[in-house]
């Protein structure tokens, strides 16, 4: 017998008992499948150890038999021969299915209590047989003479096939040809799936003929958010939020009226062979849209990973069986991956040194490559324009630069690096603003231009710090002069802009050595080998050593329930207080790089005696925070209210925010108190209910918290501890070098900890646990809480403490609190000491 092609190893029934643990937790977290064989007396049993999405059924309580992991493991032999058998065996981790065992052979019948479930599957959810493929008939295959193909060419004139709307591409492509299958391929940056979009929505809504989308990776309302943008020019971000002007609800209603040609599958576990089972039943079907094939292995994608060359088998024979172009996106250009999938066209995208153009690279089977053509991303507005078009909407094909002056025209064309995605390194609310900017310049639409413009008028007052390129310098320039050289009253250009650009305005701009990066596409990724310290790396070892098989990801379906909505960044709790005595203000300063930014300066009364400002700077809070963060590393389970504060358990809690009255100190809570509800109550994570329990038995506290509701699991101090000993001896070292590797090393830390929760919904991460995150944080916070508490209570004047490291006392010439270490390790800190009157400087690290 062969072993199962989803099977990725084999091994006997024995060693797979004593595996059994670890074999579950591969099949859970990473989809890995096993293949079991056991010798009976009279034959050889297998069966496969599958995790639950190769047989969803399974997930129905009381379905098929189940068994906790402790009981599975004890009658493990008598599991397989009836799997083997037949008889799906489900496996538990306490109530919760986890695994299941299925027969291995295809010629074993599985019942399926899973009405979705196609017919014919096999028992461990392997190949469902194509519409197309039917078994051959003795008549003799018919055979066509050059004659017919000649006649056939003369008398059909143009292809008629659809296309993508974009003419520079179409003359390249010649359109999509029927029974043909085109790939489409791009890194995830670049935008792949909206040519995909384009082509569904030009056959769609312009042609008005009947299009197939199967959506792999985005939903219906991702695909229709798209649509709409790409339509009115909205931004997509601000779609995504549910707010729509009454232009784009009026085209959303068209579009509804419109939609019924554009049928969207969107459904879990979507395979080729669904597509292909569909397809036929549909009449008039005129293309085939795959959004997308994905290159990484996901357990809950099966269009994914090494299963995307039997996918494209499965997709080109559609095409040919009912003679309809079949496009298909994968998000990747790894020609060793596009070798193996079977692509009559394939359409390669690719950046350019001009930030405004891609090139797609049009191939073709047997011939190479055949053309190219260059489109322009306005990836804001989820499309792409052809390279010579100006990504505007609502213009009615008006040139809208005819009514603009010449200040405008050059932001918008500064802005657009930016705006349409080519370019990186603007703050999102940046971004938005110019991409609004456009689109109001585009519809001549004074009211925006004059809601935008003091908005406008305080980031060119204060510039944010732009890239040190020639697009960063080119848009500082065009920002400057759009709010200080357009006379008041121009075009776009109400009196508000320039009152609020003479009025020297300076927005904040903090820095904090715990500032995080922008998590951006392949941050994901592992680091090389040659990386001066592999974060990522290590923090998925720490998690992935522990015995608790914590569970990384929590499913996207399960993220709109239970304790998942209640988490915020609120949850943090940091600190933002200044002494009640103390006058804290905000002064401009300018930076030896010319930067205009702004920076705290106390007024410290004369009560206070003489002395000078200590300013405390932590060192590493956050990884430090990982030493013994308290965790549940598993999910987390609702356990209401509770008569007191179980040690044993970790997790968020519902509590009334506990009065404080200690003079001199913030509140515990931090900025948490800040945001408590009606009642006065607030969600917290286990580190603020551990801080709170001590200071009820040191007395600071008068009572004890009341938790109304909380959801927790088994506490575990240690998952992270790894982790954070890697990185201890990795600064050691690293902190002494300096320069690119230690700032490479401060990067790598902060993505590996920012990937605990990422917040978008594109972004990939092998982590998505916002309870693990915000503990983590809340853990920093309140050991920088606990430190400078110590102080106070030592007699130190504390006068601000700000987020998780800095801290700043008023206290005599060089001598800072002893309840600080000085150092650069992680917990010890560093002292500056500034003059009265003088202003906090930048941070060093």
């Amino acid at each position: 017998m062969s072993q199962s092609p989803q099977a990725e190893h084999a091994m006997n029934a024995s060693d797979a008992r004593r595996d059994l643990y670890a074999l579950v937790k591969r099949a859970e977290d990473d989809g890995v499948t096993t293949l079991i064989h056991r010798m009976g007396s009279k034959r050889e049993d297998r069966v496969l150890l599958a995790p639950l999405d190769r047989f969803p059924a399974a997930r129905k309580a009381d379905a098929f038999p189940s068994w906790a992991l402790s009981a599975a493991q004890k009658d493990f032999g008598t599991l397989v021969s009836q799997a083997a058998s037949g008889q799906p065996q489900v496996l538990r981790r306490n109530n919760t299915p986890v695994a299941v065992l299925l027969p291995a052979d295809p010629h074993t019948s599985t019942p399926s209590s899973d009405p979705a479930a196609p017919s014919g599957a096999a028992p461990a959810g392997g190949a469902v047989n194509s519409q197309g493929q039917q078994d051959r008939e003795s008549a003799p295959r018919r055979l066509a003479t050059l004659g017919d193909a000649i006649g056939s060419v003369l008398t059909t004139g143009p292809a008629g096939g659809p296309t993508f709307g974009l003419p520079g591409l179409d003359a390249a492509t010649g359109g999509l040809q029927p029974g043909r299958l085109t790939i489409v391929a791009a890194r995830p940056d670049v935008g792949g799936s909206l040519l995909g979009l384009a082509a569904a929505r030009t056959t769609a809504l312009v042609d008005h003929r009947t299009v197939l989308y199967a959506a792999s990776g985005p939903n219906r309302d991702d695909v229709f958010r798209r649509i709409l943008s790409a339509e009115t020019g909205g931004d997509y971000p601000r779609l995504k939020q549910g707010r729509l002007t009454a232009r784009e609800q009026e085209v959303a209603r068209q579009l509804v009226q419109a939609g019924d040609v554009l049928l969207i599958d969107d459904g879990s576990n979507l395979t080729a062979e669904d597509i292909a089972e569909t397809a036929p039943h549909m009449e008039g079907l005129a293309l085939v849209v795959v959004d997308r094939l994905q290159a990484t292995h996901s357990a809950r994608l099966p269009l994914s990973g090494n299963r995307l060359p039997d996918a494209s088998q499965i997709l080109s024979g559609l095409a040919r069986t009912l003679h309809v172009p079949v496009l298909a996106v994968v998000d990747s250009d790894d020609p060793t991956l596009l070798s193996l999938l079977d692509a009559d066209v394939l359409l390669t995208l690719t950046a350019t040194t001009d930030p405004d153009k891609v090139q797609v690279t049009v191939a073709e089977r047997d011939f190479g490559v055949i053309g190219s053509a260059y489109l322009r991303p306005d990836l804001l507005h989820a499309r792409f324009l052809d390279a010579g078009a100006v990504p505007v909407a609502g213009t009615g094909g008006e040139d809208w630069r005819l009514h603009t002056t010449p200040e405008e025209q050059e932001l918008a064309d500064a802005a657009l690096p930016y705006t349409s995605g080519a370019q990186k390194g603007l703050p999102s609310a940046l971004t938005h603003l110019l991409a609004a900017l456009r689109t109001a310049l585009a519809g001549g639409d004074q009211e925006a231009l004059g809601e935008l413009g003091p908005s406008l008028a305080e980031v060119a007052a204060a510039p944010l710090q732009l890239p040190d390129s020639d697009e960063g310098r080119r848009l500082a320039a065009a920002l400057n002069a759009y709010t200080t050289d357009v006379p008041a009253g121009a075009p776009g250009q109400p009196a508000a802009v320039r009152s609020a650009a003479d009025s020297g305005h300076v927005p904040d701009d903090e820095d904090d050595a715990e500032a995080e990066v922008e998590l951006q596409p392949g941050d994901e990724e592992d680091e090389p080998e040659s990386a001066p310290f592999p974060a990522l790396k290590l923090l998925k070892d720490a998690v992935d050593r522990s015995r608790m098989h914590p569970v990384r990801v929590i499913r996207l379906e399960d993220r709109e329930n239970g304790p998942w909505p209640l988490i915020s960044e609120d949850m943090a709790g940091e600190p933002k207080w200044v002494h009640p005595d103390v006058t804290s203000t905000r002064v401009a300063h300018i930076r030896d790089n010319g930067k205009r930014v702004r920076r705290d300066k106390f007024d410290v009364p004369d009560t206070f005696g003489d002395g000078v400002m200590c300013l405390i700077d932590r060192n590493g809070s956050f990884p430090s925070a990982c030493s013994a963060v308290p965790l549940a590393p598993n999910k987390l389970v609702h356990t209401g209210p509770l008569n007191a504060f179980d040690k044993g358990q970790a997790g968020i809690y519902l509590i009334d925010i506990p009065e404080w009255n200690f003079p001199g100190m913030p509140h515990p809570l931090g900025q948490l108190i800040d945001r408590a509800d009606d009642q006065g109550r607030v969600w917290v994570t286990t580190p603020h209910i551990k801080q709170l329990e001590r200071l009820h038995r040191e007395g600071h506290l008068t009572k004890r918290v009341a938790i109304h509701d909380s959801w927790t699991g088994r506490a575990n101090e240690s998952l992270f501890k790894p982790f954070y000993t890697a990185a201890r001896e990795a600064r050691t070292g690293l902190v002494q070098v300096g320069g690119d590797s230690y700032a490479h090393y401060k990067t790598r830390v902060s993505i590996a900890l920012r990937l605990l929760w990422p917040k978008r919904q594109e972004q990939r991460s092998p982590f998505w646990r916002p309870d693990w995150r915000m503990s983590m944080v809340a853990e920093a916070s309140v050991r920088h809480w606990t430190v400078a508490f110590k102080a106070v209570q030592e007699g130190h004047t504390l006068i601000a403490l700000r987020k998780v490291d800095a801290a700043i006392f008023w206290t005599p010439d060089e001598t800072p609190p002893d309840t600080y270490r000085i150092g650069t390790g992680f917990g010890e800190v560093k002292a500056k000491f500034i003059q009265p009157g003088e202003f906090i400087p930048e941070g060093d690290d």
